[in-house]
C-alpha cells in the first residue's frame, strides 16, 4: 500500500469535501425551486380554472354560450401569459365554447371512454399542462350534484422551464466558483506549509546520512518556523556530538594501540607460563607414572610375601598384626590405583566399552567380591532385583561393577551395625536402549549438611577426622560421578547425620537381543512349598520375589511367633530357609531352632551372615541341609534346595549355527582362542594369519561370516577387505573388524571402511554369539534347531559341576579367574595361551628394548601389537592394560621420550608375568 503525502491529504481534505459539499447544497436548491416553480404554476392554474367553472354552470344549463365565451374569453386576456386556451366541455366530450379557436381543441378533450373527473386534474405534456375541472350543478331538482360538463384549460410551461433552469445554472455556477475558491485556499496552503515540510524532511534525510551541515533556510509562518528552528538545532547538536565522539574514538584507538602492545607483551608471557605449564603438566604425569612404579612394586612384594607368610604356623597375635599390614597395603594400592584413574579421567583417556553382559550376573560378582567385609563386620548385606528388570545388556560391566564395589564399600565402611541394601531399577527408554537405577542404602553415621556439599570434591571426605578414622583417598566418589556421567547418567545422594545414607547412580546401556544368558533350571522346584523365616524385611522381599519367580509356594514369616503359627497350620512343608543371625549369644538359638523344626521339615536350609568354615560346619551338623552365606544368591539357592539334581544349570541357547566362518588373525595364540570359541557356536571355521590367506580363502569358498584382524603384516585387514569385497564370491559376507585398538573415533573410522561390524579385544564368547545371531541368517538357525535330535543333547546342554573346584591364588598379576572367563571356562586353552605368551615374553621384552635404544617406532608399534593381542586373553590385567596404553599412544603420534615412564611400567609389569607365570602354573593341578 503506496503512503498518501501531506500534499495529497491538503487536497483531499479541503478541495474535495467544499466541491461535494457546493454541488450538494446546489442540487437540493435547484430541486427544492423546481418544484416550488411546479407547485406555484398548479395553484395559479387552479385559480384560474376553479371559478370558470362555478361560473360557467347556470349558462351551460340555459345554453347561453355567448356568456360563456364572454367568461372564458376575459380569463384568458387576464392570465395570456401561461394560458394557451381554455375550452368548455359538454358532458358528451363535445365542445361548447373555446376562447382560441385557432388551437386544437382536441389536445385539451377527454380521451374516448374516459370519465369526467370528480375535482381538478393535471395532464403534463411535452411543452404545456392540461388541466381539467368538472362543472357541477348544486341546485338539481332531487338536490342530488350532477356534472353539466367540464372546462378544460392548456397552460404554457416554456416560462416555467426556463426558470427552473436558469435556476439550476445559477446553483452550478456558484458551487463551481466555491469549489474553484477552496483549489486556491489550498495551493497557498500547500505552497506554505507541504513544501516546507518537504524542505524539512529532505534536510533531516541529509542529517540521517551524515550530512551534518545541511540547514533549513528561509522565514516560515507560525509553528513551522519552531519546527525549522529545531530541526537547525538539532543538527548543530548531533554536529558536536559527532566532534565529540570521533576526538574521543581518537582517544580510545590510541588507548587500544597501547593495550594491544601491553596485550602482545602479555601473551608472549601467557605463552611462556603456558609452556612451564606443560612442563609442569609432563614431569606430573612422568611423577604419576615413575611413583606408581615405584610405590606398586614394593607394594606387590609386601603383599604377597605377606599372604606367603599368612599361610605359616603363626600366632595369633602375629597372624593380626600379619592381617593389618595386608589391609593397609591393599588400601594403599586401591588409593594409588584411585590416583590413576583420576589423572585417566581427568586428562579423557578412558574409554567406555559396549561388550555384551548380563547385569545380575556382574551385581553378583561385586556381591561376592564384598560380602567377607559385610560378615567380618556382622552387617547384613541384601541385593533386590525383580524380575522384569532387563538383564541381556551391552555395556561395560567392569565400569558400573566399579561404580557400584566403590558404593557399597563406603556404605560398609562407614556401617557399624545394622544393614546395606542394594536396590536395582530398570526400564526401558525404547526398544534398543533401556536406563538403570542402582540404590544403596546404609544404616552408617550418615553426612551433616555442611559435610555434604563437599562430598564430590577431589581429595577430601567428609572432613578430616572421617578421612583419618576410616581411610581412603577421597577420590572414589569422584571418580564414580565422572564415570556415571560417562554413561550417559548421574550420581546422587540423600543423607541424615546419624540416621545412614543413600546413594544411588543411574545409567544408560543398550539392550542385548541375542540370548547370552545364564539361566537357572528350577523346573524341579515349582509348585514346591517352602518356610522361609528371616526378620529383616528387605532380604525377606527379595528373596521371596526369587522363590515366587521360579512358581514356588513360599510362606514368608518374620519372626519365631509366626513360624510356629505357620509349623501348625501346615504340616507339609518341603523345605524350610531359615534366615538368622550367627553371633556368639544367638549360634545355641540357632541350633534350637534347627531341632525343633526338623521333625516336621527334614529339609532345612540355612542363610547366615558368615562365611566361617568351622561355623557352617557345626550348623550343618546340627541338623540343616546346607549354610549359604548372605547374600542370597539365585544359582546358589537354588543348587542348594534342589541337593543333588543332575543339571542345575545350563547356558542358552548352546545350539552350533550351521554355518562356515573365516577367522583372520596374525597372533597365533588369538587365532587358537578365537577358533576354540566359535567351533562351541558354529559347525565349521577356518583360520588364516594374514590378509593374503584371507584373499585366497574368499577366493575358494563362501562364508557366512567373516572375523577379521586390522594390524598383520603381508596385508593388513583393510586392504585384504577392499579385496574381498571386490574381487571374490564373498563381496556380500559380513565381515567384522577385530582389533585391540580402542582409539576414540576407532570404531566409526573401521564401519566407513566397510566393516560390518567392531569388536574390541578381549573377544568372549558373548560377544562372539552376539555378532553371529546380529549378522547370520536366523532362519537357517532356527530351522537347524527343529531339524536336532535326541543325539544331540548334549551340544543343547552345558552341564556346571560346581564339585570340582581349582584352589588358584589370586593376584594383580595374572587373574585366572579372568583367563577362564576369557576362554570360555576351558582350563587346558586357558593353561596353554598363558604357556604360549610366557614363552613370547622374553623376545618381546628385546625387541621393544632394541627398538627404544634405535628410536624404532614401527618395530615397537608392531611388537606391542602382537603383545596387546596376546594379553587380551591370558588373564594378566596389568600387563594388558599397559600395552593397551601404550599402543594408543603411539597410535596417536605420541613420541617415544613422552612414553618413556609408561615403558618402565611396562617392563616392571612383563617381569612381575615372567616371574609369578612359572610358579602359578605349577599350582594348577589340570
Amino acid at each position: 500500500m503506496n503512503k498518501i503525502s501531506l500534499k495529497d491529504w491538503v487536497i483531499l481534505l479541503t478541495i474535495v469535501p467544499t466541491t461535494l459539499i457546493s454541488f450538494t447544497i446546489a442540487g437540493y436548491f435547484s430541486y427544492a425551486r423546481y418544484v416550488e416553480l411546479n407547485q406555484f404554476l398548479t395553484i395559479r392554474s387552479q385559480s384560474i380554472i376553479e371559478p370558470i367553472a362555478i361560473a360557467s354552470v347556470e349558462s351551460i344549463i340555459k345554453k347561453d354560450r355567448g356568456k360563456l365565451r364572454q367568461l372564458i374569453g376575459f380569463a384568458h386576456k387576464n392570465n395570456s401569459n401561461i394560458v394557451k386556451g381554455i375550452t368548455i366541455f359538454t358532458t358528451d366530450n363535445q365542445v361548447l365554447v373555446t376562447s382560441s379557436y385557432l388551437r386544437d381543441t382536441f389536445v385539451m378533450s377527454l380521451k374516448a371512454g374516459d370519465k369526467i373527473p370528480q375535482h381538478t386534474s393535471t395532464d403534463s405534456l411535452a411543452d404545456d399542462f392540461i388541466f381539467r375541472t368538472p362543472i357541477i350543478n348544486e341546485n338539481h331538482l332531487d338536490n342530488k350534484p350532477i356534472i353539466v360538463g367540464y372546462v378544460a384549460m392548456q397552460i404554457d410551461k416554456t416560462t416555467i422551464n426556463y426558470s427552473q433552469q436558469s435556476q439550476v445554472l445559477v446553483a452550478l455556477t456558484i458551487a463551481f466558483l466555491g469549489s474553484l475558491m477552496s483549489a486556491l485556499f489550498s495551493i497557498i496552503l500547500i505552497k506554505n506549509i507541504t513544501r516546507p515540510l518537504g524542505t524539512m524532511v529532505q534536510a533531516v534525510d541529509r542529517i540521517r546520512e551524515g550530512k551534518l551541515d545541511s540547514r533549513i533556510s528561509g522565514q516560515l509562518i507560525g509553528e513551522l518556523n519552531f519546527l525549522k528552528n529545531g530541526i537547525n538545532a538539532m543538527a548543530q547538536s548531533i554536529g558536536d556530538y559527532h566532534n565529540e565522539m570521533q576526538r574521543s574514538i581518537d582517544d580510545a584507538t590510541i588507548d587500544l594501540r597501547e593495550s594491544m602492545e601491553q596485550f602482545e607483551i602479555q601473551n608472549v608471557e601467557l605463552d611462556i607460563s603456558k609452556r612451564k605449564a606443560e612442563d609442569a603438566s609432563r614431569v606430573k604425569s612422568e611423577f604419576l607414572a615413575n611413583m606408581s612404579h615405584e610405590l606398586r612394586t614394593p607394594l606387590n612384594g609386601i603383599i604377597g610375601f605377606t599372604r606367603q607368610v599368612l599361610k605359616t604356623p603363626l600366632s595369633e597375635t602375629q597372624r593380626d598384626y600379619l592381617q593389618i599390614i595386608e589391609r593397609s597395603s591393599n588400601n594403599l594400592l586401591a588409593i594409588i590405583n584411585d590416583i590413576l584413574d583420576f589423572s585417566k579421567l581427568d586428562a579423557g583417556k578412558i574409554i567406555i566399552e559396549s561388550i555384551p553382559f548380563t547385569l545380575r550376573e556382574s551385581i553378583e560378582e561385586v556381591l561376592i567380591l564384598l560380602s567377607p567385609s559385610c560378615q567380618k563386620r556382622n552387617i547384613e548385606l541384601s541385593l533386590r532385583m525383580p524380575d522384569q528388570v532387563p538383564d541381556l545388556l551391552i555395556g561395560d560391566a567392569m565400569r558400573i561393577k566399579q561404580v557400584m564395589v566403590n558404593l557399597v564399600n563406603n556404605a560398609i565402611k562407614f556401617t557399624d551395625k545394622g544393614l546395606v541394601t542394594i536396590d536395582i531399577e530398570g526400564d526401558n527408554i525404547d526398544e534398543y536402549t533401556a536406563s538403570f537405577k542402582i540404590k544403596i542404602t546404609d544404616t552408617g553415621i550418615g553426612m551433616s549438611k555442611e559435610q555434604q556439599r563437599s562430598i564430590f570434591e577431589a581429595f577430601g571426605q567428609a572432613d578430616k577426622s572421617v578421612t583419618r578414622l576410616y581411610g581412603g583417598s577421597g577420590l572414589g566418589l569422584v571418580i564414580c560421578q565422572r564415570l556415571a556421567n560417562e554413561m550417559k547418567g548421574d550420581i546422587g545422594f540423600d543423607s541424615a547425620e546419624g540416621r545412614g545414607s543413600t546413594f544411588w547412580f543411574n545409567f544408560q546401556c543398550e539392550l542385548n537381543p541375542i540370548p547370552i544368558k545364564t539361566i537357572l533350571n528350577t523346573k524341579a522346584l515349582v509348585d514346591k512349598s517352602i518356610l522361609y523365616y528371616e526378620p529383616i524385611s528387605h532380604s525377606r522381599i527379595a528373596t521371596n520375589e526369587i522363590m515366587t519367580g521360579w512358581k514356588m509356594q513360599v510362606t514368608p514369616v518374620h519372626s519365631l511367633e509366626k513360624l510356629s503359627n505357620a509349623l501348625i497350620n501346615n504340616q507339609n512343608f518341603d523345605f524350610a530357609l531359615i534366615g538368622h543371625s550367627v553371633t556368639p549369644t544367638q549360634i545355641n538359638d540357632l541350633k534350637e531352632l534347627i531341632s525343633s523344626i526338623k521333625p516336621q521339615i527334614p529339609a532345612i536350609h540355612l542363610a547366615i551372615n558368615s562365611n566361617a568354615p568351622n561355623l557352617q560346619e557345626a550348623l550343618l551338623a546340627s541338623g540343616a541341609l546346607s549354610c549359604l552365606s548372605k547374600p542370597i544368591i539365585p544359582s546358589k539357592l537354588s543348587r542348594a534346595l534342589q541337593n543333588g539334581t543332575p543339571q542345575v544349570l545350563y547356558d542358552q541357547p548352546p545350539l552350533r549355527v550351521p554355518i562356515k566362518v573365516l577367522v583372520v588373525d596374525d597372533n597365533e595364540t588369538n587365532l587358537k582362542l578365537i577358533e576354540a570359541l566359535l567351533l562351541e557356536q558354529v559347525m565349521e571355521v577356518t583360520a588364516a594369519t594374514n590378509g593374503k590367506e584371507a584373499v585366497k580363502c574368499c577366493e575358494n569358498e563362501m562364508f557366512a561370516l567373516i572375523f577379521m584382524d586390522i594390524q598383520m603384516p603381508i596385508m593388513d585387514g583393510v586392504t585384504a577387505l577392499k579385496i574381498i569385497k571386490a574381487n571374490t564370491f564373498n563381496d556380500k559376507t559380513p565381515i567384522v573388524a577385530v582389533t585391540a585398538l580402542a582409539l576414540k573415533g576407532e570404531k566409526e573410522k573401521l564401519l566407513m571402511e566397510g566393516f560390518n561390524g567392531y569388536i574390541a579385544k578381549p573377544i568372549d564368547e558373548n560377544m562372539l554369539r552376539h555378532n553371529i545371531y546380529e549378522y547370520c541368517d536366523l532362519e537357517l538357525f532356527t530351522s537347524s534347531i527343529a531339524s536336532s535330535s535326541d543325539d544331540g543333547q548334549k551340544d543343547k546342554e552345558f552341564l556346571i559341576d560346581d564339585s570340582i573346584t581349582i584352589n588358584v591364588p589370586l593376584n594383580s598379576i595374572i587373574d585366572w579367574p579372568l583367563a577362564m572367563k576369557l576362554t570360555g571356562n576351558r582350563a587346558d586353552l586357558a593353561k596353554d595361551m598363558l604357556k604360549g605368551l610366557v614363552k613370547s615374553l622374553p623376545y618381546v621384552k628385546q625387541g621393544i628394548s632394541d627398538g627404544l635404544t634405535c628410536q624404532d617406532v614401527v618395530q615397537i608399534k608392531t611388537l606391542i601389537h602382537k603383545l596387546n593381542g596376546a594379553c587380551c586373553y591370558t588373564g594378566v590385567p596389568s600387563l594388558s592394560q599397559i600395552s593397551k596404553h601404550i599402543e594408543i599412544q603411539l597410535n596417536i603420534n605420541c613420541s617415544l621420550d613422552d612414553l618413556e615412564p609408561d615403558f618402565c611400567d611396562f617392563f616392571e609389569q612383563l617381569d612381575n608375568v615372567l616371574l609369578e607365570a612359572p610358579k602359578f602354573l605349577k599350582t594348577l593341578n589340570l
